[in-house]
Parts: structure tokens; sequence; C-alpha cells
């Protein structure tokens, strides 16, 4: 069932437009940082820092699909992500549900512009993130 399962997300990610992509990660990216702050706030350090690590996995591959030429956006973008990385650091390390609350206050509305630049068709061309190919860059954002 678990092959089954990641051979659905791994096809399903690779044949999904950047655009679609980039919404799916800053989807999962939220739910693992609200996911941190509900571990955290009821004292489970463990799954506090593993939902952590995954969202710092995922902004790790956002950092690296970014290519800042693109768009006059993407230098500024690029700082964004390595504050947001710092900090899901810092967070997982003091378990700190305030860092994460920080965290969220960062990436909501990002997530926000995005899914409304896919919805009008106005995401940068080309786009700023590079489809993942199959069997890399996944995160399970199925």
């Amino acid at each position: 069932m678990i092959d089954a399962r990641s051979r659905y997300v791994t096809d399903a990610v690779a044949t999904v437009g950047p655009a679609r992509l980039l919404t799916m990660l800053y989807d999962r990216l939220l739910l693992d940082v609200d996911r941190a702050a509900e571990a955290l706030a009821a004292g489970d350090r463990a799954a506090g820092a593993s939902q952590l690590q995954h969202a710092q996995d995922i902004v790790a591959e956002l950092m690296s699909s970014l290519d800042e030429r693109v768009w006059d956006g993407g230098a500024q973008l690029m700082e964004i992500y390595r504050y947001l990385f710092t900090a899901l650091v810092d967070a997982a390390v003091r378990a700190d549900p305030e860092r994460v609350t920080e965290c969220r206050a960062v990436i909501e509305p990002l997530r926000e512009a995005w899914h409304e630049a896919a919805l009008a068709g106005a995401a940068p061309s080309p786009s700023p993130v590079v489809a993942a190919t199959p069997g890399a860059g996944l995160l399970g954002v199925g």
C-alpha cells in the first residue's frame, strides 16, 4: 500500500505544472507549521521537531528551485526563504511555539499571493520554480 501511494504521489507531483507545484509546496509548508505548533503546544517536542524538519525541507526545496535572476522580486524572495529557514531551525531547536507562529505569519501571505498568481495565470514567466523530477523533491505534497 505504501508503494502504491508513494508512486501515486511521485506521478502526481511529476506531472503538475510549476505553478501548481509551488502552491502545493506552500500548502504543505503551512500544514507542517500548523502541525508543529499543535504538537509543541501539547508538549510533544519530538513531533513538533519532525514537522519543523519537513517544513525546513520544503523551504530548502523552494530555495534550490528559485532562480533569482528570472524576475525582479527573486532576490528579495530568496532573503525571505533564508530568514524562514533559519527561523524554522531555531523554532525546532528551542521547541518555541512563538517562533513557529512568527514563521506562519511569513508563510501565509506568500501562500496566498502564489495561489492568487496561479489562479490569475500571472506567475512570472518563466516560472521561478522548476518542476520536480520523478523521485526527487517530493516532500509529501500529495
